[in-house]
């Protein structure tokens, strides 16, 4: 692994690119997913070599949070997997996978210290208090030699669930609209699903149209003369680093779709040129003097009231026309409950497939009562989070309220016994809550941090919550503080530092 070169997250390149993200040449078919802060980030994995991880920047993998080691550990990669702990302060922890095991009575949990261990894809790996897990990427998820199943769906494949009557019309209109080349805005919350209705709208163009290129870019994720480069392209020597011409964005998709996300972010200078491609279905590179024609379909989303920054002149409203030729508004998650079940099972059933596991939980009635009561302010995605989550800690063959993050199950009112309680208490307990910020102690109890099913994780959420104060937190677990004390060497967690006296 080029030391020189960081890898950068997934989510931070153009989708066009994301297979460059490694070296050039190689393969990308795994990641490193990082589950923390209630999101997850992916980092794309070279198929062989080695690649650092911790908290310095000078790691390959920087993961910023303060329970990682500067230098934590290296994955080793090839056809065998290997973890190797650098024996920093804080510990590695390993929790196998058990997907072929039906009944799991202990956690299968082993600490790593300064050795290096073989691991398999889909294991919860805990770098302090940070999960970290190897899967597979969606191109690898949908290369015909990729295992697993789906879960039955109105379009599994494409990961559409239309269960709730406002998405059936809102895709009826969809279909409507994309045979033409009319250009479409999509309406709707941050995660609701406005790439995969744009992904269905491109297929359901013209035949020689959805067999076209589909490009997508994420407007809000670059600075604006990386943006105009990326979108418009650029002639050779045009800026700095310039040593050979690119087609942009626009001329790579020449004869398909191009997908605008966050287009509301697009700057003022970015919108006029765009307004001028939409116009003359010609493109101009930076640096460029001859302009050259396109045949693109423009699709754009925004979460963003358009009208209203076309009103204080946030955004260009001759553009926002040109845009505007179809409106499509997507309902956020909280008004599909219909949707909430099937998309579950269909998260659950991709995580098996990105962990390389041949068993798919169930989803238990807890969970989708807990499911559908949640407000899910992050939408589509945070359910897909919450499932790769869930997945990622079960070791059984059903998904219980104990694999789902606390801020789900803290409100729950308790509930009857199931009729198959007895068996579930030989199911192994979940690993909990992604590590929490502190953020002091208000509104937090014995009897909250009780819900968490493993005792290591309390005690660190409740140091976390007390900012390192070992009596506040010892108060909160509702134990002695050199009860804690000795629980804090028996889990060989980090001792909080004192605070250095000023003078």
């Amino acid at each position: 692994m080029d030391r020189s070169r960081r890898i950068q997250p997934a989510s931070a390149v153009p989708l066009r690119d994301r297979a460059a993200a490694c070296l050039p040449g190689e393969k990308v078919l795994r990641e490193l997913a990082v589950f923390a802060s209630d999101g997850v980030v992916a980092y794309p994995l070279p198929e062989s070599g080695s690649v650092s991880i911790g908290r310095s920047s000078d790691n390959d993998i920087c993961i910023n949070h303060r329970s990682v080691s500067r230098r934590h550990a290296i994955l080793h990669l090839g056809p065998q997997l290997r973890l190797e702990d650098l024996g920093g302060t804080n510990a590695t922890f390993v929790q196998a996978s058990l997907a072929t095991v039906e009944t799991v009575k202990t956690e299968e949990l082993r600490q790593v210290s300064k050795q290096t261990i073989d691991i398999a894809p889909g294991e919860c790996i805990t770098l302090g208090s940070v999960f970290v897990v190897v899967r597979r990427t969606q191109a690898a998820e949908s290369s015909p030699s990729a295992g697993g199943r789906s879960p039955s769906a109105s379009d599994g494949s494409s990961g559409i669930v239309l269960r709730d009557p406002a998405m059936r019309a809102l895709y009826e209109q969809a279909n409507l609209a994309a045979p033409g080349r009319i250009s479409v805005l999509l309406l709707g919350e941050t995660g609701t699903g406005k790439e995969v209705l744009a992904q269905a709208i491109h297929r359901r163009s013209s035949p020689a149209r959805a067999r076209g290129p589909f490009l997508g870019l994420n407007c809000a994720a670059l600075s604006e003369s990386l943006l105009e480069s990326e979108l418009f392209g650029h002639e050779k020597g045009a800026f700095t680093g310039a040593v050979q011409a690119r087609p942009g964005l626009f001329e790579a998709a020449d004869g398909g779709t191009v997908f605008l996300d966050e287009v509301g972010e697009l700057p003022q200078t970015i919108q006029v040129k765009l307004l001028r491609v939409l116009e003359e279905h010609q493109v101009l590179r930076v640096g460029g003097r001859v302009p050259r024609s396109i045949d693109v379909r423009f699709l754009s989303a925004t979460h963003r009231d358009l009208e209203a920054d076309v009103a204080r002149g946030a955004f260009r409203q001759d553009l926002y026309f040109r845009l505007n030729g179809v409106t499509l508004t997507i309902p956020p998650l909280r008004q599909r409950v219909a949707d909430i079940a099937p998309l579950a099972e269909l998260f659950a059933a991709r995580a098996c497939k990105a962990f390389e596991r041949s068993q798919i939980p169930a989803l238990s009635g807890e969970v989708v009562a807990l499911l559908e009561r949640y407000p899910w302010p992050g939408n589509i995605r945070e359910l897909r989070n919450v499932m790769e989550r869930a997945v990622m800690l079960c070791a059984g063959d059903r998904l219980l309220p104990e694999h789902l993050p606390p801020r789900m199950t803290a409100g729950a009112a308790p509930r009857a016994p199931a009729p198959d309680a007895a068996a579930r208490d030989h199911e192994v307990k979940s690993r909990p809550e992604e590590p929490i910020a502190p953020r002091g102690t208000e509104g937090t109890t014995p009897q909250a941090l009780a819900s968490a099913p493993n005792e290591r994780q309390r005690i660190v959420d409740a140091l976390e919550k007390c900012v390192g104060n070992q009596t506040y937190a010892a108060k909160m677990l509702g134990i002695s503080r050199r009860t804690l004390v000795s629980k804090i060497e028996k889990y060989n967690l980090p001792r909080p530092r004192k605070p250095k006296e000023t003078s």
